[in-house]
């Protein structure tokens, strides 16, 4: 006779599979899926969730959930995670959910015509109908987990993080770039300006090289793939991941160091604990904690002197041109150049957060009710011109750039600047653990990190929050300190 405690971990690797058949459904949708597809496409996610939802939110489940925990018979960090599954789940109608899944892919679908048109109005009755869902989904959550609207949708992409600890870690960055971005662009001026890199790049040698250095920094393809996107991703499954990359013949950066800053959220996703595969126990620790790792590969690593001196004789050889173009002082100079920019997966590392800031504050605003849709592209303009000092030309640099909206994801954006801090401060405890790291960069070999990073993070899963999981790792909570710090050393000295 099976316990309540296996019933649910039974259930919950249920909901898990119904999971992957939806991550491979939106990769396909991005990847490989016709535009006409993308009714049918709706449905079909919508199906999916409303079934997971419905396993989820089944009477049994709260019996079991207080069954497993009166018999003593359980993992205590499982439970837990499943206990908050289910009372956000039933917190929302399954209509409500399906509604969800139908509204977002109608919306991205649209997105994408709109952002090729750079008209907002195209699409803004679509992003009305996901706003609403949205609102209706975090009164909901507010009600029942006893958080803010607006901190019930943060919750869903990291736990443990409201918008009022956000927000003084946000405002003192924003005072820190008051200074730092000025002083860095004329520190900037000062050098040499970069020689131009001997392109074109033939997208297929691009292609060849993504995939050798992933592979470099350990994935294994025999569990992954690597397509094509207008917006780049690392989906999947952790034993069937898929990355895409946007090529450009004209900028090998582009598709290069996407493909590399994906292959830090496939390794967290392989290296998840196979033991605890399917349960909630067993996933990512949350957005934040997954952004650290792409950061951390990409950022930290990759576009550190060591690497760029083993990727520039990597460039050499499969492109050609001049070895001088290849130095370090010119990569660096090409790839570690502060500009104040559009484009938020354009920007480096100095202004990123800048954009990030800009969309916590409008999807905050948006989800309270306190800014109208209609007014987004002007607040977009005038809160980039109070960050950067720049205003967008049209939309599709505006407010039309990103997906995330236009896909249902309100609550997600703060993890990318909080994951770029997280990855400063996980990296120097990397290099004072593992002082070999920058050595073997410079081979173009990513074990020492890389194991330092599976022991450390990967392997933990979903057991420890954010927080927790900085504290066992570093011994002390998310420091901004060691971003900023990083940034002073790498753009101001």
């Amino acid at each position: 006779m099976t316990t309540a405690y296996e019933r649910l971990k039974a259930r919950f690797a249920r909901i898990a599979t119904l999971g992957e058949a939806q991550a491979m459904l939106h990769w396909d949708a991005s990847a490989m899926m016709p535009a006409g597809g993308a009714a049918a496409r709706g449905e079909q996610l919508a199906v999916l969730a409303g079934l997971g939802h419905d396993l989820l939110t089944a009477p049994e489940v709260a019996d079991d959930l207080a069954a497993a925990e009166a018999s003593g018979d359980w993992d205590s960090a499982n439970l837990a995670l499943m206990r908050r599954a289910h009372a956000r789940a039933a917190a929302l109608p399954t209509a409500l959910v399906e509604a969800m899944a139908i509204a977002n892919s109608a919306c991205e679908a649209c997105w994408r015509e709109a952002k090729a048109r750079a008209d907002f109005a195209m699409v803004r009755p679509r992003l009305e109908e996901v706003v609403r869902l949205q609102r209706e989904m975090a009164a909901a959550l507010s009600a029942t987990l006893g958080l803010a609207p607006y901190d019930a949708l943060m919750e869903g992409y990291q736990r443990g993080v409201t918008a009022a600890e956000v927000e003084p870690v946000f405002a003192a960055y924003e005072a820190f770039l008051r200074e730092a971005l000025p002083q860095a662009e004329a520190i900037q001026a000062r050098r040499p300006a970069p020689v131009p890199l001997p392109g074109p790049f033939p997208v297929e040698r691009q292609r060849r090289l993504c995939r050798a250095l992933s592979e470099r920094a350990g994935l294994d393809y025999a569990h992954a793939r690597l397509d094509e996107s207008l917006h780049p991703f690392c989906g999947g499954t952790p034993t069937d991941i898929r990355l895409t990359t946007f090529y450009a013949e004209a900028d090998v950066a582009k598709a290069l160091m996407g493909v590399l800053h994906e292959t830090g959220h496939a390794q967290y996703e392989r290296g998840l604990p196979e033991a605890w595969a399917r349960q909630p126990v067993g996933e990512a620790a949350g957005m934040a904690a997954h952004e650290s790792q792409s950061l951390i590969v990409e950022m930290q690593a990759c576009r550190s002197d060591a690497f760029l001196g083993f990727l520039g004789g990597e460039l050499q050889r499969t492109f050609g041109g001049d070895a001088a173009l290849y130095s370090v002082p010119n990569l660096a100079a090409h790839w570690r150049r502060v500009a104040r920019g559009f484009i938020r997966v354009d920007a480096d590392e100095l202004t990123y957060p800048a954009h990030v800031i800009l969309r916590f504050r409008l999807e905050r605003a948006l989800i309270e009710d306190r800014l109208a849709l209609a007014d987004l592209p002007a607040a977009w303009s005038e809160g980039l011109r109070g960050l950067l000092g720049i205003a967008p030309p049209d939309d599709a640099q505006g407010c039309l750039q990103d997906i995330h909206w236009y896909d249902g994801a309100f609550g997600y954006f703060p993890s990318y600047t909080l994951g770029a801090m997280a990855a400063a401060q996980l990296m120097r405890a990397a290099r004072r653990d593992r002082p070999e790291i920058d050595a073997a960069l410079a081979g173009g070999e990513m074990r020492p990190l890389m194991g330092w990073l599976r022991e450390k993070v990967h392997s933990q899963g979903a057991r420890l929050g954010f927080q927790d999981l900085l504290r066992q790792a570093t011994g002390r909570p998310l420091d901004p300190e060691d971003f900023t710090a990083h940034l002073r050393s790498r753009y101001l000295q």
